[in-house]
């Protein structure tokens, strides 16, 4: 199976109700275990790279390399599509598209809408002569994007008015706007705002993208997908869960020395991790529309 874009992925989710799940890469196990569980599963599935991991896992020809080498290596049939997460920049966006990535974020959230508007556009424009889906976020979402913190004051519902020009002027496949999810873990009960989702839904006609999937309860889940998000994110449960496969390994066995002997738990339960979040999203079996 090739890389994929999001663009059928998500509409396909869309239609049918349900949602896509974005796991990010952190290393090679990360990206061993999100395959194996969506193949397992027999669902579509987005592999996020944040721009702070990409000098981390060796460069974007590096991330690509790998990726394509374990989906031929474990015979993944699934659809896959490999996508920038909060790409910061045009250029950065341009790159991840050359070095073979199938869709990327542009986050210019942070700027004025006029800004935001006019990066947006001109990312979109590129990516699209190459078959390349744009996702872009409105409005800011709290908690940590790698190395850039707001603050939960900052963090507005996005405007539903401004949602329709962005989509209306730039031609954007999908997205994230700003309704009370946060990046990292949670703390207190999150507030999404459900009603806001399914306005903005209903004015752009767009799949939509919830951002700070890991910790929410199930049920608000299920309501985001029915108010039509179409694509959540997840990083930090996954996170959680290999490190603790670790500790838990070492803690048990302190005269380990083999990567292998803690590394391999850590997968399975990054594997485990995934599925729970790939049947909960209900695109467990809907892998065969795509292929």
């Amino acid at each position: 199976m090739t890389l994929v874009s999001m663009k059928e992925m998500l509409q396909q989710a869309l239609e049918e109700k349900y949602a896509v799940g974005q796991f990010n890469l952190n290393n090679l196990e990360f990206t061993q275990a999100i395959l194996q569980a969506a193949q397992q599963e027999q669902a579509p599935v987005i592999l996020g790279v944040s721009e702070a991991y990409i000098p981390y896992m060796g460069g974007l020809p590096c991330i690509v390399g790998m990726v394509k080498s374990l989906i031929e290596h474990y015979g993944v049939t699934v659809p896959v599509a490999l996508h920038l997460d909060h790409g910061t920049s045009y250029d950065l966006c341009i790159r991840a598209i050359h070095a073979g990535f199938t869709s990327v974020m542009i986050d210019a959230s942070h700027h004025s809408l006029e800004h935001n508007i006019e990066v947006t556009r001109q990312v979109t424009q590129a990516a699209h002569v190459l078959g390349v889906s744009v996702e872009s976020e409105l409005g800011r979402i709290t908690g940590r994007e790698d190395d850039l913190v707001v603050d939960e004051a900052e963090g507005m519902y996005a405007v539903a008015e401004d949602c329709v020009r962005l989509v209306r002027e730039t031609g954007i496949d999908c997205l994230a706007p700003a309704l009370g999810s946060v990046h990292g873990p949670y703390r207190g009960q999150p507030k999404l705002g459900f009603d806001r989702m399914a306005e903005i839904r209903t004015l752009t006609g767009l799949p939509l993208v919830l951002h700070g999937g890991s910790g929410l309860p199930d049920e608000e889940i299920r309501q985001a997908i029915a108010c039509g998000t179409a694509k959540i994110n997840v990083n930090t449960d996954n996170q959680i869960a290999c490190t603790a496969a670790i500790r838990s390994f070492l803690n048990e066995h302190p005269e380990a020395y083999d990567p292998r002997n803690y590394l391999v738990p850590a997968r399975e339960a990054i594997i485990a991790s995934v599925r729970a979040k790939i049947q909960l999203f209900g695109s467990t079996g809907k892998a065969g529309g795509n292929a």
